[in-house]
């Protein structure tokens, strides 16, 4: 047993599988058996495993800089080169570009900025931030409270009301409509307690309304037709920051550049960036601001002398350097297009389970997903706990396939995107064993609601 303190896991189901090598889209375990990796490692790896192009560029740029920090007016040219390109890509009007090394990191930097700024601009009590329920925003102290899971709060104690965190609802028509209830009906009301939360807590008080434009570890939640255009007229209208998380979803991931642009998302004022932005070979986040936020901060950090937030490895330029080859080989290799084309594809292969005793709903777009496993299929009874989704995400490892289970009993995938079809056809083939198994196992132990 490790002296290790694993990250989200149970601690008393530690190291049940041990990971050697990966290629492509496979993995490779410590006794040499394959997996195909459904879920990108965690969401990241888009451009599969031991990518030569990615592997030679750390190798160069360790070579040639392996480490410079940014402060006190440091720089490096590839760092500026990743922000300048990252710019251009961004729906972000006149965009500005803070590096970090993780996606709860850069949450939590926008949280610092978004209060920096509204001091800057003589409205300090415009603080608050509204996040919505089973949101996934990171872990840190500020970033967790930003989240709205349960397991991401409990034992921990987060300062909610310090930080000015404010609840509205999920956008899961599935879980959170009423009886009778059409998806416009329910878009119609879940925007109405947004604006009646607005009006509640004062308009002058709340800086922005942070959101996943499709959510991840909260179950692959993608809101109906209209949601978003409501929500961006009522920010409009009461003054609010549209402050977009693209973690999971940027890069392609959902077909296009950003799932802004997949959503109908125009202009957010920030964004934050992970995962994806590097295939994960090297750690880096960025969070993106507006100009005009930038602007306001300028002369506040020469009064203080130093704009007082950063991180030693905050633009790294190995992270900048495997980030901008990144981004060069989903341009030259019309990545994102591939993406749109195989996740079409593998989008319709999913909904062949939609018959599935098991099966309650499946959504998602481009190349991210989750079937939801129910116990009662025409009512969608819930699972009870995790229990189900643990099983069934076990199930398919047996099977050769890296899944994960989110929301309870829904499984994610979220493959690599240069993955093709017959990549896809052997994914929903271990996919088929794993659920079958789970079938039985929730048959032998009475767990179906009839």
């Amino acid at each position: 047993m490790s002296t290790i303190i694993y990250p989200t896991t149970n601690l008393k189901a530690t190291e049940t599988l041990t990971l050697e090598r990966g290629d492509g889209a496979y993995v490779y375990d410590n006794q040499g058996k394959q997996y195909f990796e459904a879920l990108a490692g965690l969401w990241c790896t888009s451009l599969g495993y031991n990518n030569r192009e990615l592997i030679e560029t750390v190798n160069e740029q360790v070579g040639k800089l392996s480490f410079s920090h940014m402060f006190g007016g440091k720089t490096h040219q590839v760092g500026m080169d990743l922000a300048d390109k990252l710019t251009s890509m961004v729906p972000v009007e006149n965009a500005k570009v803070f590096f970090g090394n993780s996606g709860s990191d850069a949450n939590d930097s926008h949280i610092k900025m978004l209060r920096y700024y509204f001091n800057a601009i003589g409205k300090p009590e415009k603080f608050k931030i509204i996040a919505r329920d089973r949101a996934y925003h990171g872990v840190t102290v500020a970033s967790a409270s930003l989240t709205g899971l349960v397991p991401n709060h409990t034992h921990f104690d987060l300062p909610f009301e310090a930080l000015g965190i404010l609840r509205t609802d999920a956008p899961h028509y599935y879980r959170g409509a009423l009886a009778g209830e059409s998806e416009a009906e329910f878009v119609d009301r879940i925007t109405h307690n947004l604006e009646q939360l607005i009006l509640k807590e004062g308009a002058d008080t709340i800086a922005a309304f942070i959101a996943e434009p499709i959510t991840g570890a909260s179950g692959v939640i993608v809101p109906p037709a209209g949601y978003y255009e409501k929500i961006q007229a009522i920010l409009n209208k009461y003054d609010i920051l549209f402050w977009a998380d693209e973690v999971i979803t940027g890069f392609g991931r959902t077909g296009n550049d950003f799932g802004c642009t997949t959503m109908n998302i125009e202009k957010p004022d920030m964004m934050t960036l992970a995962k994806q932005l590097s295939s994960a070979y090297m750690p880096i986040s960025a969070a993106v601001i507006k100009g005009d936020m930038y602007e306001a901060m300028i002369e506040p950090s020469a009064q203080v002398g130093v704009f007082g937030h950063g991180y030693t490895y905050s633009g790294h330029p190995v992270s900048c350097a495997v980030a901008l080859k990144t981004l060069e080989i989903y341009e030259r290799d019309n990545i994102f297009t591939h993406a749109a084309e195989i996740g079409d594809y593998m989008q319709k292969r999913l909904r062949e389970f939609q018959d599935h005793p098991l099966v309650g709903e499946i959504r998602g777009k481009g190349m991210i997903a989750a079937v939801e496993l129910v116990a009662n299929k025409q009512s969608g009874e819930a699972f009870n706990g995790g229990a189900v989704g643990g099983f069934a995400m076990q199930a398919c490892q047996n099977h050769g396939m890296i899944t994960r289970a989110v929301a309870g009993s829904s499984l994610a995938f979220c493959p690599p995107l240069i993955i093709d079809r017959a990549q896809v056809d052997e994914m929903i083939e271990k996919f088929s064993l794993g659920l079958n198994d789970t079938l039985d196992f929730v048959t032998r132990e009475n767990l179906l609601k009839n």
